[in-house]
């Protein structure tokens, strides 16, 4: 939906209905400008969020903290090359996020 967006700074998701949601595969990946992401509105239990924030140096603040981990069957490289400040979500997620994202402990 946002993929390779280099331009998008700033977006504002909070009215997104994301219930029905089982696939953001790359969502964000490539938003290299975006600084703040805000996804707390978010809904869901997504199966698949691979590459979803990929390559997103420069986001300082993520706040994934309604995401659910129950049905995730994939998470490849979801926060690869993530060097973000703070990142918010749930200790299931967390959990999961570490395992397969050692390098990224610090900052959940």
């Amino acid at each position: 939906m946002f993929y390779g967006c280099s331009s998008l700074k700033k977006i504002n998701l909070f009215n997104f209905k994301t219930n029905n949601v089982n696939n953001m595969n790359g969502l964000f990946k490539g938003c290299s400008s975006l600084t703040q992401l805000n996804l707390s509105s978010f809904n869901t239990n997504v199966k698949d969020m691979s590459e979803m924030f990929k390559y997103r140096s420069s986001l300082k603040n993520l706040n994934i903290s309604n995401f659910k981990a129950n049905e995730m069957t994939k998470m490849d490289d979801m926060l690869y090359k993530i060097l973000s400040k703070k990142i918010v979500c749930p200790i299931r997620l967390k959990n999961k996020i570490k395992k397969l994202n050692p390098k990224i402990i610090n900052n959940l």
